[in-house]
């Protein structure tokens, strides 16, 4: 008994002595969320990770990032789909130049794909919001970028996953996609924009934009990368 007192005391006294380590600061820790459900075609899917892939290695996004505070960010990639399928691609980086930037998009182009089955978009902000709390990185803004091409329809209300993330501080722009596609495939709903604009995004200065065609998604994810990474709000609709 002695023996266990005097070693706890030790214990204790290191913890006192020991400083606990500090998260490094970043201006942004983001979480890139994407959709990899059945409702994705493996083209959309390509389109969707080469437009982040591409947007990373772009100058003005590296611009974006040097013209922070701190001139730097932690970001995280991760894909989502079913209430228990969500995994990180890649894990947090930091990036603050183009090497960082390239190291991120060539570990995120070599990232085997696999598709997902059902759609929680709950499930995947929830994942999202653990990444960040458990993230080595504190971020002066913290921010989730969520992409997909459906509603939410399994796991908890989508509501309550974002209110949840947004009472954490923690931003959640959104990448509705609604692009035409065979007759053979459901269609996006029509009115998806409507709802994240009302169910997904929250947070200060939240905003979603719309990919109507997947040529085009390399352009949105850019915009809205800069858009994240610089704090700057545009005038965008509620409502798209």
């Amino acid at each position: 008994m002695g023996f266990r007192l005097a070693l706890l005391g030790i214990v204790a006294a290191l913890a006192m002595v020991l400083p606990v380590q500090a998260a490094t600061p970043v201006d942004v820790t983001l979480v890139l969320a994407v959709d990899v459900s059945l409702s994705m075609a493996e083209d959309e899917a390509k389109f969707q990770r080469h437009g982040y892939i591409d947007a990373l290695r772009d100058k003005r996004v590296i611009e974006a990032i040097k013209g922070g505070v701190l001139g730097r960010i932690a970001v995280t990639y991760i894909e989502w789909s079913a209430v228990t399928d969500q995994r990180v691609l890649v894990g947090w980086q930091v990036i603050s130049d183009e090497a960082s930037a390239a190291a991120f998009a060539d570990a995120l182009d070599k990232a085997p794909y696999k598709s997902g089955t059902t759609t929680s978009i709950s499930a995947g902000i929830d994942f999202a919001v653990h990444q960040i709390e458990t993230s080595p990185f504190s971020g002066t803004r913290k921010a989730i970028d969520v992409s997909g091409d459906g509603y939410s329809d399994y796991g908890r209300p989508i509501q309550e996953s974002r209110d949840a993330a947004v009472a954490e501080g923690i931003t959640i722009n959104g990448l509705p996609v609604m692009d035409p596609r065979p007759a053979w495939r459901e269609p996006a709903p029509p009115d998806l924009d409507h709802y994240y604009a009302d169910n997904v995004i929250g947070g200060p200065g939240s905003f979603y934009l719309v990919v109507r065609d997947v040529h085009d998604f390399g352009n949105a994810v850019l915009r809205k990368l800069i858009l994240e990474i610089a704090g700057r709000q545009e005038a965008l609709p509620s409502r798209g």
